[in-house]
């Protein structure tokens, strides 16, 4: 079970007690947690999309290892 996250308002500042409850909530991963909630993925769709990412952090990884192509 899930315990309710609270932030006390001092002095009517609620601009201050509202940042510190967006910090909260996503240090806590509850969003993202509901948001993968949602619906439903097949195993083997998460599997695909797993190796989708790592394939791209792969090519991301291999481009920033690169010399630029010189223009002279």
């Amino acid at each position: 079970m899930i315990k309710g996250k609270k932030v006390i308002v001092s002095d009517g500042n609620t601009e201050k007690a509202l940042r510190k409850f967006k910090k909260i909530v996503t240090d806590s991963g509850l969003l993202r947690e509901l948001k993968e909630r949602e619906y439903y993925v097949k195993p083997t769709t998460q599997r695909k999309m797993a190796k989708s990412l790592a394939k791209k952090r792969w090519k991301r990884y291999l481009s920033d290892q690169t010399l630029p192509v010189k223009q002279f």
